[in-house]
């Protein structure tokens, strides 16, 4: 395992303890080809079912809530733990801990380390005794026993995965905090929340309902940099880091700051988020976050600053929110109004463009690249919809722009391949099937979300590299030409006589693959 910490306390006796009796004996058992010790993350219907007989209703019904799926019901992207996982290792004085099958924590460990993560990543395995008995959940108490240090931590953040959500094993008994560390406790299952960008919400909304509380128990720490002499606005989703200030330069004509990112770097930043007077819902999916932020009294305010209009509409729109007077936002406006529209100008991007991704900050992105010159024919996002897009959505659909919200990808495939755009911006098997049709692809996640978008620095950050991979049309016409008759598939590559494809043997294959799917049926019936 990836990292120092491992906790592997299985050789423990096993308790009863920590697990409720509806508890469902999953381990051992086959679900849909597969044995729950192994459990792979297609096994949804089953595993949902599970959590439900084992107590889990509640949090299922709220994740539906805040998350509400679309025409497809399964990501389509890396396991949405990920998302929790970035934000608790982003954390200065957090320790993070995954339960849950050997190979999802390995795979997320790896991915995590792969982004830069350059921390440890705790793990407390199971086998079948352990999940069925409750021992899961005291090696899990011992686990977070031994980690709470207050000398190195604020916090630990322990995260049930699919098979320990679906067994009912029950963070809630843990113990809220240890020697003066706070333990929170999340359920990030594939089977409830459908991207690892909805995931960040989970753990964000989760420290914010505890700090919520803690304020009010009584005072809290102040920041590490003290409180600010002006009014606040949080800022709700993760951005470029430059992006901050750009908004913080923004707001100051009207009086206001820029307070906290949530997802923040550090415990006592959520004091401060949780102090400001308005939140700026940035990346709109944050649910549980801003139903924290609700609860604390805070307005909310959707969309973002970025281009003319959205910067526009935005300031006005903190302002209303604020009570700030009309001729300082008028002013506030007019001094960054004229700057965005000439580095729009000098920025120019010329092309049809299809865009998509799962990180939340799609229609933001395409709404600075129809400002910029560009054709946007098509945005897909694998977020829901809600109302907090809602200024970006209209604002996209009035310039003629078909929006699809829980964007699978096969959408997103099939809008590139109807507009036949000259770039295709998307997730790495949209950018794949572009480069096979030889239509030029920027991965969204690398090369766009990581650019600055608020504001004048936003305005001609995306023309550079667009515009470049725009102009690679004539390369990737070239490779087409050159690999032209090599075939795909079974037909790929060079060959002195035709393939020998045996297509009787895929008869007698898929033959078995229907009759095991018949056998399933019938005990599903029995």
């Amino acid at each position: 395992m990836t990292g120092e910490t491992r906790y592997d306390l299985a050789d423990q006796t096993p308790v009863t303890q920590g697990v409720t009796e509806a508890a469902p004996d999953l381990a051992g058992q086959t679900v849909e080809g597969q044995t729950v010790d192994g459990m792979g993350c297609h096994s949804g219907a089953t595993m949902k079912e599970a959590a439900r007989a084992a107590g889990n209703s509640e949090m299922l019904d709220q994740f539906a809530a805040d998350y509400p799926q679309g025409p497809h019901d399964k990501p389509q992207s890396m396991c949405p733990a990920f998302g929790s996982l970035r934000v608790g290792l982003r954390m200065r004085r957090v320790a993070t801990v995954l339960s849950g099958s050997a190979c999802c924590v390995y795979g997320l460990t790896f991915v995590s380390h792969f982004y830069g993560a350059r921390r440890s990543v705790g793990y407390v395995p199971f086998n079948s005794e352990t999940l069925v008995t409750g021992k899961l959940f005291e090696d899990i108490r011992d686990a977070v026993h031994e980690l709470a240090d207050p000398e190195r931590y604020d916090a630990v953040v322990i995260t049930n995965l699919c098979v320990p959500t679906a067994s009912g094993v029950p963070l809630k008994l843990l113990p809220k905090e240890i020697n003066g560390v706070r333990i929170v406790g999340i359920d990030v299952p594939g089977f409830g929340v459908p991207t690892h960008a909805e995931a960040k919400d989970v753990l964000a909304g989760a420290m914010l309902n505890y700090a919520r509380r803690e304020i009010e128990a009584g005072p809290v720490q102040a920041p590490e940099r003290g409180r600010s002499d002006r009014p606040t606005v949080a800022l709700l989703g993760e951005m470029f880091p430059a992006d901050p200030m750009m908004i913080g330069a923004m707001l100051a004509p009207l009086g206001l700051a820029a307070g906290p990112v949530v997802p923040c770097r550090e415990w006592r930043e959520l004091y401060a988020a949780l102090d400001c007077g308005v939140v700026a819902a940035i990346h709109p999916f944050y649910t549980a976050s801003i139903r924290e932020f609700q609860a604390a009294g805070r307005k909310i305010v959707g969309s973002a600053p970025v281009g003319h209009d959205g910067t526009m509409d935005w300031l006005a729109a903190i302002g209303d929110a604020y009570g700030v007077a009309a001729d300082r936002v008028a002013a506030a406006q007019n001094g960054f109004g004229e700057a965005i529209k000439q580095a729009l100008a000098d920025n120019p991007v010329k092309g049809r463009i299809t865009l998509s991704g799962y990180e939340g900050s799609e229609l933001l992105v395409a709404r600075l690249l129809i400002e910029s010159g560009a054709d946007v024919a098509y945005v897909g996002t694998a977020c829901a919809r809600n109302e907090w897009s809602e200024p970006d959505r209209a604002w996209l659909e009035a310039k003629g722009v078909a929006v699809k919200y829980r964007a699978s990808l096969e959408d997103d495939c099939a809008a590139m391949e109807a507009f036949r755009p000259d770039l295709a911006i998307g997730t790495t098997p949209v950018v794949q099937k572009a480069k096979e049709l030889a239509i030029p692809g920027l991965y969204f996640t690398n090369l766009i979300s990581a650019r600055p978008l608020m504001g004048p620095a936003g305005a001609g950050s995306l023309a550079q590299v667009v515009n470049a991979a725009i102009a690679n049309k004539a390369r990737m016409d070239g490779m087409k030409d050159f690999f032209e008759g090599v075939g795909t598939g079974d037909t790929s590559g060079i060959w002195e006589g035709a393939p020998n494809l045996r297509p009787d043997f895929r008869v007698a294959h898929q033959k078995k693959l229907d009759k095991m799917a018949k056998a399933a049926k019938a005990e599903e019936m029995i």
